[in-house]
């Protein structure tokens, strides 16, 4: 190779600056020197102000003391018998009765007012019209009522709506359907079992609320647990001892009759329910 030594072309061939071309003759001895100067000459090691490029300004950090440190947030305490947080206290009777009908609802998903949502039970809750003519207040909540979210649901239910339409209600439209408990009660095998006072008196207080947020003018109970409960009776005492008056709760006048799942397994019963129903259509403070 001419005019160029060993050390510049073992530069260009760590380059990849191949093949390397050759002049004809001789090469000026300047021009060599300058060829291979900048290449056996070191990396300058600083670069004047013309060629650089302003930085960005980095912040200068301060030591952190005891002072600049937050304290990570307590990791919450789990309640081994919920397997969850802990439930917030429960609403009092007074609380409920200031509600509106959100926080009514709200209150009754997240009650744990008696023991009956620690087994998993969803609460049901009312139906129908939140301006109502009537209220209907069942018992407790079934298994046909847990599964389909509604109160007084399946053929108890499509008879109710038969025996609304004879006092010249609809369902959907003039009247609150609920259920007293509205956690379904179950038996160690999972069965529906009779509620028991301590819980018909947990969930009194927000029937009451939901009556007075309906404004319905008349309460017609279903079965002997709506009835004696909202009468202060024991829950077992017999229906025909509420039945044919006119009650009042809570300033509102009340009518008892028979649930229409009972009237379904003793159909001729049914004479002595459209006697009920007449009675609570003719203090319902409906002109006619």
């Amino acid at each position: 190779m001419s005019g160029i030594d060993s050390r510049s072309a073992a530069f260009l061939q760590e380059m990849g600056i191949t093949p390397l071309w050759t002049v004809r003759g001789a090469v000026p001895e300047a021009i060599a020197e300058a060829v291979a100067a900048p290449l056996a000459a070191p990396m300058p090691v600083a670069y004047s102000e013309a060629h650089m490029v302003p930085a960005q300004p980095v912040a200068v950090l301060a030591p952190y003391s005891a002072a600049h440190l937050v304290p990570a947030p307590a990791a919450p305490t789990v309640d081994s018998a919920w397997g969850e947080e802990p439930p917030a206290p429960p609403a009092t009777d007074e609380e409920i009765g200031r509600m509106d009908w959100a926080q009514l609802k709200t209150a009754i998903a997240h009650c744990t007012r008696c023991g009956l949502c620690k087994g998993g039970r969803k609460p049901v809750q009312g139906s129908g019209a939140q301006q109502a003519l009537w209220l209907v207040a069942a018992g407790a909540s079934t298994a046909s009522d847990e599964k389909e979210r509604q109160p007084l649901s399946g053929e108890p239910g499509k008879l109710l709506v038969n025996m609304l339409a004879a006092a010249e209600l609809a369902r959907q439209d003039d009247v609150w359907v609920t259920n007293l408990i509205k956690c379904r009660p179950t038996s160690a095998n999972g069965g529906d079992r009779a509620p028991t006072a301590e819980e018909a008196a947990a969930c009194r207080p927000y029937l009451e609320r939901e009556l007075a947020l309906c404004g319905a003018s008349m309460v017609l109970t279903l079965g002997q647990i709506a009835a004696n409960a909202l009468q202060g009776k024991a829950l077992q005492a017999p229906l025909a001892g509420s039945r044919g008056q006119v009650h009042e709760i809570n300033g509102v006048k009340l009518v008892a009759t028979l649930h229409p799942g009972e009237l379904l397994r003793r159909g001729t019963d049914k004479a002595l329910a459209w006697a009920d129903l007449c009675l609570a259509r003719a203090h319902d403070g409906r002109a006619g």
